[in-house]
């Protein structure tokens, strides 16, 4: 997945943004005779080359083409960040359109975007111009949770049935907050299909999950919810807030519009010009990305080989109308009105920075609280990535020199 991320750590956050996400490439077993041979895998490897090749051609036939456009500002002592940044598009690993942005001690030092937010269009990424982030979106929402933790109205060990009684049906009464943010929660997926309709109906939602069932024990092991989690975080928000607000609004007047942020879960349809539209990478690039990084590798084979049934494809095939595997069904802009805070966060590099510098700097929640941010919940595989993965408080971390760490 093209990067954003963020660091959790107190002197520095870094965000980028592109528009790039991994593709699914189905692929048929080839039943050839000479694959059988002595020099079979040669020509297998020869054969698939060239399809890359020939694919790459075709696809870089669809666009036009652009000059680079670049624009944005950065700190004189990270000027080198600039160079990289631009090179990327030059070197070809940035197709369409990105941006990067980096706080240091609380203090904005790079802030540049570049490309287009719709290269067929000939559309220029602007300063303002937002895009999906996708699972980044988990984040923010885990953000939202703490300061619900800071001022006390949860605490994560919380049993959910606390603050939500409806929620303890059907073997679900022993989950707390934390499971659920740690993606402990066994509800990787839902067996209730889920329609637009449903996803715009808080109420309809709520009703969803207090019929679900765990599909695996509580609280045993992790599997990542990558849609599920954005409904049950937004009814925790709407069940512990004392007003009740869904998880875009809490966002929108506790956080972003108080300190001036453009960022977005549920975006009013009024800012929908702003938002640059996704594409799928070309294969040559997804090769690419693939071979310089083994984590993709095995998250790209981990995807192809995964069958219906796995985990995996549950958690990813409900709702199907959200793709964000095989099609670029986030260009719709119904679904960037939704407020779904597990894959739908609208925004840039620069909203994303500003975000977690306020929030490792102490400005949304107290020391206290980070203080426990910064401890992990698990460290093991993830039985739904079938990655290693080390999770908490709705983040997930990588190890920094010494005892930092970032999600």
């Amino acid at each position: 997945m093209g990067g954003n991320w963020g660091m959790l750590r107190e002197e520095w956050v870094i965000c980028t943004i592109t528009q790039l996400h991994i593709i699914k490439v189905e692929a048929d077993y080839i039943h050839h005779k000479w694959l059988l041979d002595e020099m079979g895998l040669i020509r297998y490897a020869a054969f698939l080359g060239g399809v890359v090749l020939l694919g790459h051609h075709l696809l870089d036939m669809l666009y036009s083409k652009h000059p680079l456009h670049f624009g944005g500002d950065v700190d004189s002592k990270f000027e080198g960040v600039r160079q990289a940044f631009q090179q990327n598009f030059i070197d070809g690993w940035e197709a369409e359109g990105a941006s990067a942005a980096v706080f240091v001690k609380g203090r904005k030092v790079v802030d540049v975007w570049g490309g287009y937010a719709d290269k067929q269009a000939a559309r220029t990424w602007k300063k303002d111009t937002m895009t999906v982030v996708f699972s980044t979106t988990k984040a923010v929402a885990a953000v939202c949770i703490a300061l619900l933790a800071d001022r006390g109205r949860l605490k994560y060990d919380d049993l959910v049935s606390k603050h939500w009684p409806g929620f303890a049906k059907n073997g679900k009464e022993n989950i707390t907050i934390e499971w659920i943010m740690s993606h402990m929660a066994g509800l990787h997926y839902f067996d209730t299909p889920i329609t637009e309709e449903m996803a715009y109906s808080h109420e309809l939602m709520r009703k969803v999950i207090e019929d679900e069932a765990p599909k695996v024990a509580p609280g045993r092991s992790s599997g990542y919810h990558p849609f599920t989690y954005g409904w049950l975080v937004d009814q925790i928000v709407r069940h512990t807030d004392e007003k009740k607000r869904g998880i875009g609004q809490f966002l929108r007047e506790e956080i972003t519009q108080p300190h001036g942020i453009d960022f977005h879960i549920g975006l009013a349809s009024s800012e929908e010009y702003r938002v640059a539209r996704v594409s799928l990478p070309q294969l040559s690039g997804l090769i690419g990305e693939a071979w310089h990084d083994k984590r993709i590798a095995r998250q790209i084979y981990n995807f192809w080989t995964s069958d219906k049934n796995s985990p995996m494809m549950r958690a990813i095939s409900n709702p199907s109308w959200l793709n964000v595997a095989t099609q670029c069904t986030v260009n719709n802009p119904d679904q960037h009105f939704m407020e779904q805070a597990g894959a739908l966060g609208i925004g840039n590099a620069r909203s994303l920075a500003a975000i977690f510098n306020l929030f490792v700097n102490g400005r949304i929640v107290s020391e206290k609280t980070l203080s426990l941010l910064k401890k992990p919940v698990n460290n093991e595989t993830d039985f739904v990535l079938q990655l290693e993965a080390v999770k908490g408080h709705g983040f997930f971390y990588a190890p920094l020199v010494g005892d930092e760490v970032s999600g």
